[in-house]
């Protein structure tokens, strides 16, 4: 019997070579109609012929989709047959009324057909980096609105020469409707400048690869901004490199040549090749092999190393054409700025910074940085979720509108929509003006190709200095809509109950820092939370931070207020003096400073409180003579780490907890006592900053009768802390919990403000439970 019926499909099926395979898999099932692009709304197809054959394309549809492609919704209605005489691929159009839920898919790493006639001499696009087909290329980083049509990309600017209209227009060709095709005739082109901004005549590619081997460093524009780049094995160009990017001990992220390279000078596990050579192509954080054949300088005072394999065109060109199978690809910004994508800002930013200058002439429309992934206890821990993730969302159990803004450090922001939250890319430290206003440019680029338009609600951090915390507020003024707030360590626990779709948890929550309800620094608490209930069960005993903010920076200053609890400050002089002098030289204004501090102390002149567990583990790493001075995010306590991992032998400190508060100053007490080897010391401090808060967190899971325990935050990606917390967790039959697709640093608290925003929403918490 002949039918008729429409179909309508939601979910990633833009800009996959979804509407191609629906046109196959038609014409295979001898079916009539069309399919149609409806912008967000998704794809539209009208199908006729026997039911049978239909059926059959309905199995297909449904489970032999594209790779990229994700079906999340298919809603079948039948319709009046119309008698259509063939089909085909009708023009799409927005139709869907803006609010409809697909998405395009995110950038996607050049494929292995795509690289095969790259280096294919008969091939038209025979060594052109900006080669690509359906299933791979560029996608988030040049849309500018939906539909996912060439002339809403920054690909507009370029005419296809008629072969690349032909392949554009061939339903069966693999770069049929794949918006970035182009080839040398009638797309961008590279060019390299010096300084000055003069062009260099020549291969541009040919000539910046042996400008590489020769030591220079290079501004190297591509997917999603512009990276700076050097010979990674050369000593004197990543020590020159270090210099001017000011970074004297942030690691650089290093692009290898391929995987027998990286397997040359690190571990690599099976989960850790499957993420290399995924379509995201991140960078990984990887255990270096000892000895560590590149320079150290690398990533100083560290047992990892990041890496990620070439990943467009113009990557595998550079190490076709180099001697090197290693180079330095790292960000091009100074410290806390946002990466810069221009080609005209390239010039005026980075002049200072790089040599030559490898610069195409398509638009980036949205910066976005490489993303960053550890493999934290055998499971896999995001750091940065930018390149290769965003736009893709993920879901939440309710249906309301609302933007969250995140934090401050390491920051991005979610907006959430029809039962799911869409992360942004990577924004950064939005203390600063530049990387705010970054900001605002993407919440406005987001709520466009979502089709976001009637705002409910705007969610921030409980921190009332946040340049996020006054941005909510004037986009909540912006949409006549409510203002919330959560408290930081909340939204860190809420993310647990997203990913991992639970109503309760007892979430142990460990970071650096976050503003407390109490006005305190919280970072090492143990929390329960529910659909209607959040609760503070325990934490680290408020230690001092003598000038506040500063102990982030100089961490003796948090070592000072952790001794100050159980010795006189003349004591706490002496044991500094004898232990760690080194450590008063690294101070701005070294031994004044040191009786400054100790001066503020005991008159109790601007002195913080907190319960870091970030700061706990700077100070023992100034204790341990390891770090003294916090140059990036978290870096003494991840050199604790790696000094720690060379550890055997567990001393058995014991950290007492006391009512709800955790003793940490006795871990230090411990630590002098001990005679023992500096790295078992390090070792022991983990063990029993991990047994601690997994034994309290278990005690309080048997007295709720709650059967989850989870961890996040900053603390969450040290491999001896996650690793001691989940044995405890399960010797006591209890379900341990971590995230895998939600970053567990304040990269994904954003995700979590969401979540807590469509409880608050939905009624099942108040503003007080969310921030008293």
């Amino acid at each position: 019997m002949v039918k008729a019926y429409h179909v309508h499909v939601e979910g990633i099926v833009q800009g996959v070579g979804f509407r191609p395979f629906v046109y196959r898999i038609a014409h295979e099932h001898d079916l009539r109609g069309f399919v149609k692009n409806l912008g967000d709304a998704g794809v539209e197809i009208v199908i006729e012929g026997h039911e049978g054959s239909i059926k059959s394309f309905l199995h297909d549809l449904k489970n032999k989709a594209p790779p990229l492609a994700k079906v999340e919704k298919i809603k079948i209605k039948e319709i009046p047959f119309q008698g259509f005489d063939r089909f085909y691929i009708e023009k799409s159009s927005n139709s869907g009324g803006g609010e409809g839920d697909s998405v395009i898919p995110p950038d996607v790493s050049i494929c292995e057909d795509c690289i095969r006639e790259l280096f294919d001499p008969k091939d038209k696009r025979y060594l052109y980096p900006f080669i690509v087909c359906t299933n791979c290329g560029p996608r988030f980083t040049i849309i500018s609105d939906l539909p996912y049509d060439r002339p809403n990309t920054t690909m507009k600017d370029f005419d296809m020469c008629d072969f690349c209209r032909s392949e554009y227009e061939d339903p069966l060709n693999r770069r049929y409707h794949a918006q970035p095709v182009c080839c040398p005739v009638c797309g961008p082109r590279y060019m390299l400048f010096d300084k000055n901004g003069v062009e260099l005549s020549g291969d541009p590619i040919k000539k910046a690869a042996k400008l590489l081997d020769e030591g220079h460093i290079l501004a190297i524009k591509g997917v999603g901004g512009i990276h700076i780049a050097c010979d990674a094995t050369n000593e004197g160009a990543v020590r020159e490199l270090r210099k001017r990017i000011l970074r004297p001990q942030q690691p650089f992220a290093i692009m290898a040549k391929d995987l027998n390279t990286i397997e040359s000078f690190a571990h690599v596990s099976e989960l850790e090749k499957e993420e290399l050579l995924s379509y995201r192509k991140p960078i990984l954080t990887l255990r270096k092999k000892e000895p560590f054949p590149l320079p150290e300088d690398l990533a100083p005072g560290l047992h990892t190393i990041g890496v990620m394999l070439p990943y467009s065109g113009i990557h595998y060109l550079l190490f076709h054409y180099s001697k090197s199978p290693v180079y330095v690809m790292t960000s091009a910004n100074y410290p806390g700025l946002p990466m810069v994508k221009e080609n005209e800002k390239a010039f005026k930013e980075l002049k200072d910074l790089a040599d030559y200058f490898l610069l195409h002439n398509r638009k980036i429309l949205n910066r976005t940085d490489d993303s960053v992934i550890r493999f934290v206890d055998g499971k896999r821990a995001i750091i940065r979720r930018s390149r290769g993730f965003v736009p893709l969302p993920i879901e939440i159990p309710f249906e309301y509108k609302g933007i969250a803004v995140g934090a401050e450090l390491l920051n991005s922001f979610s907006i959430a929509k029809n039962g799911k939250v869409y992360p942004s890319q990577y924004i950064g430290n939005t203390s600063k003006l530049e990387v705010l206003e970054f900001m605002r440019e993407a919440i406005r680029h987001f709520k466009k190709i979502l089709r976001v338009k009637d705002i409910e609600l705007v969610i921030a951090d409980l921190h009332p200095l946040y340049n996020t915390t006054k941005l909510a507020m004037e986009l909540a003024n912006e949409h006549d809509v409510e203002f919330l707030q959560v408290q930081h360590h909340y939204a860190h626990a809420a993310t647990l109950m997203v990913e991992n779709n639970i109503e309760e948890i007892i979430a142990i929550t460990l970071d650096g820092v976050g503003y407390g309800v109490d006005g305190k620094t919280w970072g090492g608490e143990v929390l329960y939370l529910s659909y209607e209930d959040i609760e503070r069960l325990a934490h680290i005993d408020y230690y001092p931070l003598p000038g506040g903010d500063l102990a982030s920076y100089y961490p003796l200053r948090t070592l000072i207020g952790i001794l100050s609890k159980v010795y006189t400050l003349d004591e706490v002089r002496e044991i500094i003096e004898k232990h760690c002098p080194r450590a008063i030289e690294s101070l701005k204004y070294g031994k004044v400073e040191f009786n400054v501090v100790l001066n503020q102390l005991s008159r109790e002149i601007n002195v913080g409180y907190a319960s870091s567990t970030g700061r706990v583990l700077d100070a023992m790493s100034v204790l341990l003579n390891i770090a003294y001075r916090r140059t990036y995010e978290g870096e003494p306590a991840m050199k604790l780490e790696s000094f720690a991992l060379k550890g055997k032998n567990d001393l058995k400190f014991v950290v007492p907890v006391e009512g709800e508060e955790i003793k940490i100053e006795n871990l230090f007490i411990q630590a002098l006592e001990s005679n023992a080897n500096p790295v078992d010391i390090a070792y022991s401090t983990h063990l029993a900053l991990a047994r601690a808060f997994g034994e309290i967190a278990v005690e309080n899971a048997k007295e709720f009768g709650v059967k989850a325990i989870g961890v996040s935050g900053g603390v969450a990606y040290n491999e001896l802390i996650v690793k001691t917390l989940r044995k405890i967790v399960e010797t006591n039959n209890l379900k341990f919990y971590i995230t895998q697709e939600i970053p567990r640093g304040d990269n994904g608290i954003s995700v979590g403000q969401a979540f807590l925003g469509g409880l608050y929403n939905e009624g099942y918490l108040s503003k007080e439970d969310l921030t008293l």
